[in-house]
């Protein structure tokens, strides 16, 4: 239903609703105005890269020269339980370099990332609650695995509000959907307009990224006129209805789709960039993903998610050479490039840049499984008992590495870091005190990060 089903915008008075809205009057209407955090935060926007099916810490960003000595050997020690039965110890098929003045090693797959590791803060002792894509996907979106809870950029809008009344304040964008889909970026018992407006980036064209962006039927002023009168008719409906979240969201998602008619088209129209900057960012999908992501921040997007592609791409239970560096190979440039491109613009100093998936991968082969794998022996299985993600700009101590997982890599055992830490402390960046951002919710005080969370102050800068 295009945006007719996007639950974002501002609750428009019909008086206000002339041929043009000026910003003062959508903002001065709008539920997604921009608003005060507890406290001045650096960071002011969120990009949130998403390396869906859970990369190898081992194989990017948390090297284990051990597990070269032990190929294929026991580990000295148990494995521990993830999903599946792994084997023995399993090298790395990269090689590891150190970086920057910082002197952080980085695999070969991310070379380019690593030019900028000086802004970087690498978090080696990341951990979560189970080793299945569904529960700890939502666990890393939403703070919570198992009930349906509002996602993180759903939080930061309905905490910070966005900028640009024309654009939605959070948008995802995947080639595809991600395992758990729209669940990602739920609102749930969020208002509506917070929940995150999906993009389907396999496509390339404007009008078939976003249906219905263009009407080639009416012309503005009609289509104005029509709408005025679908507001008022859906005003009246509502006054017989009080506080009916879902009316009330789905009236307002007709005003974003108007006003979006303009920003859009221009926000998602990469052809505009200079040509420089197009080649710097690379070809296929996730350089186009990267270079809107800047776009969309550019033109106030509070909060911006990029997924890699269908399902589960990182998910390398054969072959995780292969895949690996395939995927690493279409994206290291792009998220180079972002980095340095927020940085020549000024912007990532404010502008906190999250990669990671929802967990890491065994030090240990996994085993042939009938039904489970290809049983080619040469993957990984799932590790949620340690992994890495890494932040840059938004305030974060850049050149830093925090908390390490054991000598193997198997578990986070220094200055251990739980999802919920990792929300409190982007919260933190964004000016607000985790425990004090709540919404009344069948009788109780709800927040992202539950009744847990302690904020990383080490991260910050």
């Amino acid at each position: 239903m295009g945006f007719g089903m996007v639950s974002l915008a501002g609750l428009l008075a019909p008086d206000a609703l002339g041929a043009a809205l000026t910003e003062t009057e959508a903002k001065s209407n709008s539920p997604l105005a921009p608003k005060s955090p507890h406290f001045p935060g650096k960071a002011k926007r969120v990009i949130h890269i998403f390396a869906n099916g859970g990369p190898s810490h081992l194989d990017t960003f948390d090297p284990k020269p051990i597990l070269t000595k032990l190929h294929g050997q026991p580990l000295p020690m148990q494995n521990l339980p993830t999903e599946r039965k792994t084997g023995a110890a399993f090298k790395s098929p990269f090689a590891f370099k150190k970086y920057g003045q910082s002197g952080i090693e980085v695999s070969e797959l991310f070379s380019h990332v690593a030019e900028h590791i000086d802004d970087i803060a690498v978090i080696r002792s990341m951990h979560a609650d189970v080793p299945n894509h569904e529960p700890s996907l939502m666990l890393m979106n939403c703070g919570d695995a198992r009930l349906p809870r509002p996602s993180m950029g759903a939080w930061v809008t309905y905490g910070l509000g966005t900028v640009n009344q024309n654009l939605p304040g959070f948008i995802s964008m995947c080639p595809g959907y991600p395992i758990q889909e729209s669940q990602n970026w739920q609102s749930a018992f969020l208002p509506g307009i917070y929940q995150g407006t999906y993009i389907n980036t396999k496509k390339e064209k404007l009008e078939d990224l976003i249906e219905h962006i263009k009407n080639n039927s009416v012309t503005q002023a009609e289509q104005r006129q029509q709408l005025d009168l679908l507001h008022q008719l859906n005003e009246r409906h509502a006054l017989r209805r009080a506080h009916d979240a879902q009316l009330e969201a789905r009236i307002q998602s007709f005003e974003l789709a108007y006003r979006m008619q303009i920003d859009a088209s221009d926000a998602f129209d990469i052809s505009k960039e200079p040509e420089h900057i197009r080649t710097m960012y690379g070809t296929g999908t996730q350089a186009r993903q990267m270079l809107i992501a800047r776009r969309l921040i550019e033109r106030g997007v509070r909060f911006v998610q990029v997924w890699h592609g269908d399902d589960q791409p990182w998910d390398s239970h054969d072959d995780l050479e292969v895949n690996h560096r395939k995927l690493a190979g279409e994206s290291d440039q792009a998220i180079g490039a972002l980095l340095a491109d927020l940085k020549q613009r000024g912007m990532l100093e404010d502008t906190l840049v999250i990669w990671g998936g929802e967990f890491g991968r065994t030090p240990t082969v996994e085993l042939p499984t009938a039904g489970a794998n290809a049983g080619k022996v040469n993957g990984r299985d799932h590790n949620h008992h340690g992994f890495t993600m890494w932040l840059a700009g938004g305030g974060v101590r850049g050149g830093y590495v925090h908390g390490a997982t054991d000598e193997f890599g198997y578990k986070a055992v220094e200055k251990r870091v739980h999802v919920h830490d990792l929300h409190a402390t982007l919260l933190q960046l964004l000016g607000f005190d985790h425990t004090k951002l709540t919404f009344r919710h069948a009788g109780r005080d709800f927040r992202l990060t539950d009744v847990h969370g302690n904020v990383v102050k080490e991260l910050i800068a």
